[in-house]
Parts: structure tokens; sequence; C-alpha cells
């Protein structure tokens, strides 16, 4: 009898190895298909901060390619990128370009999240829609329902104010930001960064 085979009536239970047949684990993980490594390790996910500095660095990347610019080669880090994120579609709409949706919302993140930074609060809710809103500012919070105070504009007109190239009054009067509310002024707190007309 050939080694390796068994005699008939000695088949093999459909989940048990053969003889001399090694036993192949099965990774570990949800469903057939396992979710990891072959080894059964889980995959390594990137951590969310990691994951949204990439994104913002490939939305600098493709904002800097369409104003015919080589690919970012300053800092890793979120700020600088942010920065350059914002120089980036400024220098786009001062070219007559339409900015990159991935660059806009970068732009427009970030700012947001130099604003929260430095007005930390919950009294006032900004919008910039489609891509963010954040809470800032220090006064009686909210829990449910609309906010007292609320400012919502569009993404350029935002990046335009964070960025000191237009002015919180002229901007209010002209309809570009709506803002209501006892404490929806962010005159006080504009700009963010100045970031000059190319």
């Amino acid at each position: 009898m050939p080694a390796g085979r068994r005699p008939a009536g000695n088949e093999p239970a459909a989940n048990e190895p053969a003889v001399n047949e090694p036993a192949v684990k099965k990774p570990a993980g949800k469903g057939a298909a396992g979710k990891g490594t072959a080894r059964g390790a889980p995959a390594r996910r990137a951590p969310a901060r990691e994951r949204a500095t990439e994104r913002l660095r490939a939305a600098v990347d493709e904002q800097r390619a369409a104003l015919g610019e080589p690919a970012w080669t300053g800092p890793a880090g979120a700020d600088a990128l942010g920065g350059e994120c914002v120089r980036a579609v400024l220098a786009a709409t001062d070219a007559g370009l339409v900015p990159g949706r991935e660059a806009l919302r970068g732009a427009v993140t970030y700012l947001l999240g130099v604003l929260a930074g430095r007005a930390p609060g919950k009294a006032v809710e900004v919008r910039v829609p489609p891509y963010a809103a954040v809470q800032c500012i220090e006064g009686p919070r909210h829990s449910r329902g609309t906010p007292p105070n609320v400012v919502e504009t569009d993404p350029v007109t935002w990046i335009a104010l964070a960025a000191g190239r237009a002015g919180w009054a002229e901007a209010v009067a002209t309809g570009k930001v709506r803002a209501s509310g006892p404490r929806a002024d962010l005159s006080a707190w504009l700009p963010l960064l100045v970031v000059g007309s190319a």
C-alpha cells in the first residue's frame, strides 16, 4: 500500500488531514476569508491622524500639480501641510482656477481646527458645508436643536476670511457669511493666518 494512503473504509473525516499531508491553518479573523495576515494577526490600520495627514498630503500635491508646481517637499506635519494646502487653494483662486475638491476640504478642515484650538468652547457653531463644522468660543452651550449662535459660509469665502484675504464685516454685509446670534461674530479671531496674494 503506498505511503500516505489508508485502506478503503478508513478515509479521513472531511476536516481531518490525510496522512503525510501537513495541516493547513486557516487565518484568524472574521468569516471564511479572514481579516488579517496569513499568520492570523490582525492587519495594522494606520491611526486616524496618520490617515488624515496622508489625505492632506495627497490634496496638497494634487492642487500643486494643477498649478504646475512640483510635489510638496516641505515638512510632513499636519500644520505645515495645512498651511500649504491653504496657500495652494488661494493660488488656484488667484489664477482663476477652480480649487480641487480635496484641497478645499483639507484647507477648510485645517482652518476650522485652528479656530477651534484658538477659541475653545461650544457657544458658536461654524459651518462650512459640505466639508465640516466646529463648535468654538466660550459661552453658553447648546445640547440639542439648532444652536443659538451659528456662522455659515462657503469654502472659498471661509478660506479667504481665515487667511486675511477678506474682511468679516464686508462678507456679512454681502451675504457671503450668514451669522445669527449675539456671539456669532468671528472678527476678533480672524485672520487665523495671513497668506499674501500672488
